[in-house]
C-alpha cells in the first residue's frame, strides 16, 4: 500500500463507493474495489490517529504553559 495523504484517501474511497453503489460493477471488480477501500480506510485511520496525536501534544504543551 503506497503512502498517501489523508485528503487523496478519502476521495478516492469516495470514488469507490460511488462506483460500487452504482451495481454497474462485475463482482470480481466489485472485490477488486471493496478490497481497494479497505487499504483505504485503514490509510485515513492511520492519518487520523496520527493527528489525534499531534494535538494532544499540543494540549499537553499548552497545558504545562498555563501552569507556569
Amino acid at each position: 500500500m503506497e503512502k498517501s495523504s489523508y485528503e487523496e484517501a478519502s476521495k478516492e474511497l469516495a470514488q469507490i463507493i460511488n462506483q460500487l453503489e452504482s451495481g454497474q460493477l462485475s463482482l470480481d471488480e466489485a472485490l477488486k474495489l471493496f478490497e481497494r477501500g479497505k487499504e483505504l480506510i485503514l490509510v485515513c485511520n492511520n492519518c487520523l490517529n496520527q493527528a489525534k496525536g499531534k494535538l494532544t501534544e499540543i494540549k499537553e504543551t499548552l497545558d504545562k504553559l498555563e501552569e507556569v
